[in-house]
């Protein structure tokens, strides 16, 4: 592939664009023309026999990259390829959308960038402004939020490339080691965060399969952050249980009695040979057992679901939207299923099945009306279903805010645990902050070899968040 361009190109971007959205477009030579008059920038592209172009107004004064984007959306044109986000291919487009308002531009202006420059549809603009419109209310940059990550699985689901390894696997040997490791972390951060007086908003206990832990070690786990960490400013404490096949009536006591106040049992799907084939152990009968001591208990509840799992068509996930419909849930979330190098299904070269993606959507906006929810957060992945997004439901006054503060990047992370991310968010301009990302090891071997000097190095790190 040759690029000719009469402005300045990141190549690298355009050839990324191209492998993802245009692959039939790898390899042809491109020429490209940037021209402009009256205010406005075009763009003319020309490629195997094909030419987009693209006409809108001058904003590279505030839009970096301006005349890039307008490259890749007029490629675009020129094969005729009509997505509903466009040439938009960030993960965090409400992220992007929102730094847009926050440089003045006005609702209206908003829309028309969205529309000219990227080509995103009106559904789908309509989405981003919805979840903005929630989340305006609940973001809180004073404040932080804690993560920690249990490494272990009862199975490993052929679709995920997640932190996670099976319990009973070579690696299980060292889940003894880990949770020691993890209670002697908790204890380093508890006492580092007392001295710099952090203010946690949320705490998330996630995976792998924090459900995983034997009931002692859950106790020992919850316990230890009781004693280190300081949860006086939490307005929100999840624990991702997500399997009902590590879920039992006690684990359940245990995690209200130490102030959890939301849980998720994650079905992915209804469909049991689904399930099977991806090794992920359901039995429907104990799920609703579960489901049942859930709301008994009185936890709040979500549910996560993910489209284009293998050998799943339309009438099957319109069957597991059917039968969230019997289920009494205050958070719903809606994945497409994004096929990531580090997961098994993406070593057997899994092909995506043929979705009709305006049927299920349709269905879709049914079931969480029906239930009385909105979105409130989104976010997107490469390589995922019909080029989609993942979307988090809720109904009124039960959203999640550590889901919000992560997708929109407005929270300094602690992370603790396996493969836990740690994040500061240090602020720079009205704009623009500053983001450095640490990364606990992933291997449970190495996160205990290592978790002391991780540690040293971490609280470095959150040494410049005031």
């Amino acid at each position: 592939m040759v690029l000719k361009s009469n402005f300045p190109l990141r190549e690298k971007s355009i050839i990324e664009f191209i492998r993802i959205l245009l692959p039939e477009a790898v390899d042809k030579d491109i020429e490209i023309v940037s021209s402009e008059n009256d205010g406005k920038i075009k763009i003319e592209v020309q490629i195997d026999g094909k030419i987009g172009i693209q006409e809108i107004k001058n904003y590279e004064n505030v839009i970096e990259d301006q005349k890039v984007i307008m490259t890749k959306t007029a490629l675009l044109k020129a094969y005729n390829k009509k997505y509903p986000w466009g040439g938009l291919i960030g993960v965090r487009p409400s992220k992007m959308t929102r730094k847009l308002f926050l440089m003045g531009f006005l609702k209206d202006e908003v829309k028309e960038i969205l529309t000219e420059l990227y080509l995103v549809t009106k559904e789908k603009i309509e989405l981003i402004l919805e979840v903005l419109e929630t989340e305006e209310k609940l973001l809180n940059k004073e404040a932080m939020n804690l993560y920690i990550g249990i490494p272990f699985c009862p199975s490993k689901c052929k679709y995920c490339s997640f932190a996670s390894y099976e319990i009973n696997s070579a690696l299980g040997k060292y889940y003894p080691g880990f949770v020691e490791t993890l209670l002697k972390e908790i204890e380093i951060i508890g006492d580092y965060s007392s001295k710099r007086e952090f203010k946690y908003e949320s705490l998330y206990i996630g995976g792998g399969t924090p459900s995983t832990l034997t009931e002692e070690d859950t106790v020992r786990v919850l316990e230890t952050i009781h004693k280190y960490i300081d949860t006086s400013n939490l307005k929100e404490f999840t624990f991702e249980a997500g399997r009902e096949d590590s879920i039992t009536t006690k684990k359940l006591e245990i995690l209200k009695r130490y102030g959890v106040d939301r849980v998720s049992l994650n079905p992915q799907t209804f469909n049991e040979v689904t399930l099977g084939n991806l090794n992920r152990k359901f039995n429907r009968e104990n799920f609703d057992k579960v489901y049942s001591e859930i709301k008994e208990i009185g936890f709040i509840l979500n549910m996560d679901i993910i489209l284009g799992l293998p050998g799943e068509g339309v009438s099957d996930i319109l069957s597991t939207l059917n039968e969230l419909e019997k289920y009494d849930i205050e958070n719903l979330t809606i994945h497409s299923l994004a096929l990531k190098k580090g997961s098994n299904l993406y070593r057997e070269s899994f092909e995506e099945s043929d979705v009709d993606r305006i049927t299920i959507e349709n269905r879709i906006k049914k079931l969480v009306e029906n239930k009385g929810m909105h979105p409130y957060y989104m976010y997107r992945q490469k390589n995922s279903l019909d080029w989609g997004e993942n979307v988090g439901y809720s109904k009124p006054g039960f959203e999640s805010r550590f889901n919000i503060e992560m997708i929109e990047e407005n929270q300094s992370t602690m992370g603790l645990g396996g493969g836990a991310i740690s994040k500061t968010v240090v602020y720079e301009t009205e704009v623009l902050d500053q983001i450095t990302r640490l990364v606990n090891p992933k291997d449970p071997a190495l996160y205990i070899r290592e978790m002391v000097e991780r540690n040293d190095t971490k609280m470095k790190l959150f040494d410049d968040v005031k």
